[in-house]
């Protein structure tokens, strides 16, 4: 027998497998997956490799077939289906088969379980307490403190025993060789949700929520596996009609996935689901140890989970019966990975429950125009939720005019609706979330008077402001100076936004001195429970107002947050993307959705420059319908996705003048195999950050309706690198329908 394998070494010129011949002592113990260690190269240096299939015969001279030394140390087998994935990923998003490989690597290497042990007595009392009575005797008091204690409670851990008693590890030895007590031990995997103690109840659906459920299940039963969108507003019962979805696939012996965008939304979803599914509900991300991520997938193969919670990487868990896979908060921009392969967790969840026999299920209360799209054109079933389920109002949104206040003589990042509200919050003892909207914060310019942002003239993206003086397009490479004064009003307020969470923390503090305040970012967070710390904290009505970034916006229920403030609403609105009115609307809506989810109803206040502007006038209404039919003419007039496809090209090198040359013959080569210009071709340009230690960075992007035929165009271009020598010096990678501009 021969072992198919591919070398942990990434490079394009070593993607391909490689044969070796199976010693006689790894024989039925080689599985697919398995890491090992193989000689390779001239030199037969030892290196590592993943099995990922067997044959009887090879295409080599026999002779030059090398054979597999051992499996590796601590190697942990990748299951087969997931190797599948990763092949299919690599084709789908290009990069090597080795980095899909290690994509889909819940656990690379095996970690120290943890053991349980105890101490037990084998002699039944009346022997005990003879054998007390000879410890005694002869003077044996360490003996005899540890046999009394046993003959008090015969079986005890052997830690809390040991320390309690002040007893060494020699005595427990000779009583064991004694043949007096006996040590047992167990595995014992850490449970990262075990110590919870929370009991949730099943609802009473809406006829939305059952609807949606009873739809699903009927598919599910007659052996259709679908994708489905649950579209539900805020507060409309989405996590609800999860549960019971996952509920019913349990019931079938199925396991199911829960995917959720940020580590800070694990602790409300998990006690939920904790509610429901008990410990048989685990969690893996990426603020675990390495022991509790093993020890996760240790219970998997262990049949204890069935239902596994997280971001991104929980979507490989090794689950054998994998029936379900839910992905909540869809839209959200961290669902894309910005590691080769850049895969995005919807469409690689759509392959995989192919691949297993399962449906997926998405829900959001702002899907993604791609998702929105797929219901339109019949690849995905929509379930609409358009009431809250707790039947409470959508909160009263008000949009405030920053340049109205600024020219009333108020120069605060706080207008005067907003500070009037807060005041009435603090006295009628109801919380506030201050949201700061920094996404997009590097780089575009506007006018503080009159609210004129700059603008690309062929792409209709904000351009980029650079320490040169100069403003980037960094999709067309479109370049002018640098304004300072407003082209629209004359005014010399023209410039970017420069205020974070930690100025607007302290100006809430001297402008409400009773308040106790609490922020959320990236600061506060960086400990392994800094979220949940702070969640719990404001949950349990320990703060006033809390102040934070976009990860306190999403999908968390406080019962007592009755106003929410939207600080520079337009910060995502004119970055340089041309997802940025979506992204926008998406944030706006979400933010607005945390206020008035218990008995009082809510308030919502947006700041911007730009309240005519259709992506805040759709989130004030909360109108995602109407959002949905502006931007997509707009994606239509500009050719965005999800109307056609796009393929960014992202090419770096050490030296400016052989990667100009690359870029350059990289473009041509794609305008001669598309001799029918179905494509689009853009570029090169200049990324928003062109140099980075030395190296520079240069982006060719390409359009087209079709994706199979991107998929083909980037698997020619892979060849075209492969056999120039010039690329060799360069790294190329592939990000199709990229989520950031470089």
């Amino acid at each position: 027998m021969y072992a198919d394998i591919i070398i942990d070494i990434t490079h394009e010129k070593l993607d391909k497998i490689f044969q070796y011949s199976i010693p006689s002592g790894l024989e039925g113990v080689l599985k697919i997956g398995m890491e090992v260690i193989v000689p390779f190269g001239r030199g037969n240096k030892e290196t590592k490799g993943y099995v990922i299939g067997f044959s009887g015969q090879t295409d080599y001279d026999q002779s030059k077939i090398k054979e597999i030394i051992c499996v590796a140390k601590g190697s942990v087998a990748i299951e087969a289906k997931l190797v599948a994935l990763a092949a299919w990923m690599k084709d789908y998003y290009g990069g090597t088969m080795i980095q899909a490989l290690k994509t889909v690597i819940p656990i690379k290497r095996q970690e120290r379980i943890q053991e349980k042990r105890s101490i037990r007595l084998l002699l039944n009392e009346e022997e005990g307490k003879w054998q007390l009575e000879v410890f005694l005797h002869k003077n044996q008091k360490a003996r005899a403190r540890l046999l009394a204690a046993l003959l008090d409670q015969p079986e005890q851990d052997y830690n809390l025993l040991t320390k309690k008693l002040n007893v060494t590890k020699s005595v427990v030895r000779a009583l064991e060789e004694q043949k007096i007590i006996s040590m047992d031990s167990e595995k014992v995997f850490r449970n990262p949700v075990g110590h919870r103690n929370y009991k949730g109840e099943i609802p009473n659906y809406t006829p939305e929520q059952q609807h949606a459920i009873d739809a699903f299940w009927d598919d599910y039963r007659q052996g259709i596996r679908a994708a489905y969108l649950v579209y539900g507003i805020t507060g409309s019962g989405k996590t609800e009609v999860y549960m019971e979805m996952i509920g019913r696939v349990l019931e079938e012996g199925r396991q199911a996935i829960v995917l959720i965008p940020e580590i800070a939304l694990t602790y409300q979803t998990v006690m939920r689901f904790y509610g429901r599914f008990g410990d048989r509900v685990s969690i893996l991300n990426s603020r675990m140890s390495q022991g509790e991520r093993y020890d996760q997938m240790e219970r998997v193969k262990a049949g204890e989970v069935d239902v596994m919670i997280g971001p991104r990487s929980a979507l490989f868990t090794p689950f054998p019966r994998l029936g379900l896979i839910v992905i909540d908060e869809e839209h959200e921009t961290t669902y894309k990975s910005e590691q080769v392969p850049r895969y995005h967790a919807r469409e690689t969840a759509i392959e995989r429950a192919r691949m297993e026999d399962a449906s997926v299920v998405l829900g959001s209360a702002t899907p993604s125009l791609e998702s929105f799209y797929a219901c339109k054109n019949g690849r995905f079933q929509l379930f609409e939720l358009k009431k809250r389920a707790g039947s409470q109002e959508l909160p009263a949104v008000y949009v405030e005019d920053m340049r109205k206040e600024m020219k009333a003589g108020n120069r605060s990042i706080l207008s005067d609706k907003l500070k009037s509200l807060i005041e009435l919050r603090l006295r009628k003892q109801e919380q506030i979330m201050l949201f700061l909207n920094r996404r997009g914060y590097a780089g575009f310019v506007s006018c503080r008077a009159c609210g004129y942002v700059v603008k690309c003239p062929h792409c209709d993206v904000a351009l980029s402001a650079h320490r040169n003086g100069k403003m980037v397009c960094h999709y067309c490479g479109h370049e002018e100076p640098q304004v300072r004064v407003c082209p629209s009003c004359g005014s010399r307020y023209i410039g970017g936004f420069k205020a974070g969470t930690q100025q607007i923390e302290e100006l809430v503090i001297h402008q409400f001195p009773g308040a106790r305040v609490l922020r959320m970012d990236m600061d506060t967070t960086r400990t392994k429970d800094g979220h949940e710390k702070i969640l719990e904290a404001f949950a349990s009505e320990e703060a006033d107002i809390l102040i934070g970034t976009q990860m306190i916006v999403k999908g968390h229920d406080f019962p007592n947050v009755t106003l929410v403030g939207i600080l520079a609403a337009d910060m995502s609105l004119y970055s340089n993307d041309y997802r940025a009115g979506e992204r926008t609307f998406q944030l706006l809506t979400q933010a607005a959705g945390r206020a008035g989810r218990g008995k009082s109803k809510g308030e919502v206040v947006i700041q911007t420059y730009s309240p005519e502007h259709y992506s805040i006038e759709m989130a004030a209404a909360q109108d995602y319908d109407g959002f949905y039919d502006a931007e997509m003419n707009y994606r239509r007039l500009m050719g965005y996705p999800p109307v056609e496809q796009l393929l960014a090209v992202l090419m770096t090198g050490a030296d400016e003048e052989i990667l100009e040359k690359a870029a350059k013959y990289l473009k041509e080569f794609v305008l001669r195999i598309d001799k029918n210009r179905i494509l689009n071709v853009i570029g090169p340009a200049s990324p928003y950050v062109a140099k980075v230690n030395d190296v520079y960075r240069r982006i060719l992007y390409l359009k087209g309706r079709d994706y199979r035929l991107l998929i083909e165009v980037k698997n020619r271009m892979e060849q075209y690198i492969e056999i120039n020598k010039g690329f060799q010096t360069l790294r190329i990678q592939f990000d199709f329908n990229p989520m950031n501009v470089f």
